[in-house]
């Protein structure tokens, strides 16, 4: 029997397609609000922290910034282990937690720098975020095939920047900008992508909040870093 000529089954792929196609849109906007809300609270508190000295103080001169440095790590480590047994609830309280302490952590590092070239640098990297993102939904190209390149990129970079820690070199931490702009550029298109992808794997409400902010972490570690690499590169320091 030829279903696929059949009006009847054509009407109801089509209908299917379509109500696929619809919750994939909802998926995909549930996570970039999230993201960019995240992103949002983390440049609020960044700068929060960095306009108070006494805050800075404290800080960078107690073991308090450890604590600082280290528990957006600590966070992720545990939120993509604890992922699958906590609720979606839960979860999004997590993120804006990680969003908060990545604020805190993160204003050390805006204090070096002048307000105009930060405003510059974030503009950069929103607009090129966007485009690359736009890439990774719409292409009909598989990017799977760059996740191995990309993760030992990453994995380079992060090895390199713990050496660089003692070395303090100007030119090391160049050509880890450098690269690591290239890396996060090619996981911002690969992730989301990849993020796409996973939506069709949800099979209830609950799962596919958990997913989308999921994804919403994973591309706001992307916009993250690759905004830190731009600001290394092109920032102005005070």
């Amino acid at each position: 029997m030829a279903f696929g000529n059949d009006p009847r089954y054509m009407d109801t792929a089509q209908a299917n397609a379509a109500q696929i196609d619809v919750g994939l849109r909802q998926y995909m906007l549930r996570v970039y609000n999230y993201m960019a809300s995240g992103i949002a609270l983390t440049g609020i508190l960044a700068y929060a922290v960095a306009q108070s000295p006494e805050l800075m103080q404290t800080i960078n001169n107690t073991p308090l910034k450890w604590v600082v440095m280290l528990a957006p790590l600590g966070f992720v480590i545990f939120f993509s282990a604890r992922l699958h047994h906590i609720k979606a609830g839960t979860a999004q309280a997590l993120f804006w937690v990680f969003a908060g302490l990545m604020g805190v952590s993160l204003a050390n590092i805006f204090s070096f720098y002048t307000g105009e070239s930060v405003a510059r640098v974030f503009f950069i990297t929103a607009a090129a975020f966007a485009g690359l993102s736009l890439y990774g939904y719409t292409t009909k190209k598989d990017l799977s095939g760059f996740g191995t390149f990309l993760m030992m990129g990453l994995i380079g970079i992060i090895i390199a920047s713990l050496v660089n820690i003692f070395l303090e070199s100007s030119a090391l931490q160049f050509v880890i900008s450098v690269i690591g702009v290239l890396v996060f550029a090619g996981l911002t298109a690969y992730d989301t992508q990849k993020i796409k992808a996973i939506y069709r794997e949800a099979d209830s409400y609950e799962v596919g909040e958990k997913k989308s902010i999921m994804g919403a972490l994973t591309l706001y570690l992307d916009f993250i870093n690759m905004f830190l690499m731009m600001l290394h590169l092109f920032g102005n320091r005070e």
